[in-house]
């Protein structure tokens, strides 16, 4: 065969193999782990809140994009089933956990069983206690969101009031956003708390502890919810009273429900946070984790105040 004809053939069937090594390289990068589908699994303290909804979507949009499978969990707030929750799925073998924690201590035993298997443990929007058992944790700016409230609410209250303060003290998220804010307030003689109960972040119970403290208070200036769900609540107790309510109501999370109280003049402000945009530095750290890239131990999500002045709302 003439050497003319031999050099055409192989030209050729080197324009073949770079072909196909194109489309094999598209294909890996599109999908890092080429054909096997990974199972990640997340549990999250309550799925009635539109916020671990969100959490989740921005998880499992990232992860099925990377042909991978999510496994959605909710706790219901109760830390034994959380615990359970991450058995099963170490019993799963799935290749990574994502954990929004209902008690960030009591959440210990789980954290020890998933380092036992090997399993890379994700923790979002609420830090744990033990987080040396944890690969990484992506959580808002709690603290800030916290003083974010309380600057706001200085400069309404000129420095001088009566405020109450719902809480969430297991969740370590509602600590830090209630610490933000009582450690600017704590700087002005003139603003007392006069009342704190916990809601445990939940519209209904928030409705009822707030109903029992206007009935032993009866001026208060202010109201400072760990977050949505439970501003939504305090609205709720002072309608149910019949009380033209002048108080400042702070919540935390950026809902669309509290912008639409924010826009019918109920809720003064809440601090915005990006649950979708959380969820989603989430599963990219953890596919960073699973390819052997280093990853930081934490990551901070940036808030924001909104109120009726720079209020976005259809």
């Amino acid at each position: 065969m003439p050497k003319k004809i031999i050099a055409i053939i192989l030209i050729i069937f080197m324009i073949l193999f770079l072909g196909v090594l194109s489309v094999f390289m598209s294909f890996n990068k599109d999908f890092p782990f080429g054909e096997k589908k990974l199972r990640f699994g997340a549990t999250y303290m309550n799925m009635n809140n539109a916020y671990c909804i969100k959490l989740n979507e921005g998880i499992k949009k990232v992860v099925e994009a990377q042909n991978g499978k999510l496994i959605s969990l909710d706790a219901q707030l109760d830390v034994s089933k959380q615990i359970s929750q991450v058995d099963d799925l170490i019993a799963q073998k799935v290749d990574v956990i994502f954990l929004n924690t209902v008690d960030w201590k009591g959440i210990k035993p789980a954290l020890i069983a998933a380092k036992k298997a090997k399993i890379p443990v994700i923790v979002i929007d609420s830090p744990v206690f033990d987080d040396n058992l944890v690969d990484c944790t992506v959580a808002s700016e709690n603290y800030n969101a916290g003083v974010l409230c309380a600057k706001d609410l200085v400069a309404k209250l000129k420095g001088k009031g009566n405020v109450v303060i719902i809480e969430h003290p297991t969740a370590k998220s509602g600590i830090q956003r209630i610490q933000g804010f009582e450690d600017i307030i704590k700087k002005y003689s003139g603003i007392k708390i006069v009342a704190r109960k916990t809601s445990n972040g939940q519209l209904e119970l928030a409705m009822e502890v707030m109903d029992s403290i206007i009935q032993t208070n009866k001026h208060i200036d202010a109201v400072m919810c760990l977050n949505d769900p439970t501003a939504l609540g305090v609205i709720a107790a002072f309608e149910n009273n019949k009380i033209d309510n002048k108080a400042y109501i702070y919540g935390i999370d950026g809902s669309d429900d509290a912008l639409a109280m924010i826009g019918k003049g109920k809720l003064t402000a809440t601090v915005a946070q990006s649950p979708n945009m959380i969820g989603g530095i989430a599963a990219n750290t953890a596919l960073k984790k699973l390819k052997g890239i280093k990853i930081e131990k934490y990551i901070n999500v940036p808030v924001k105040l909104i109120n009726k002045s720079n209020l976005v709302y259809p």
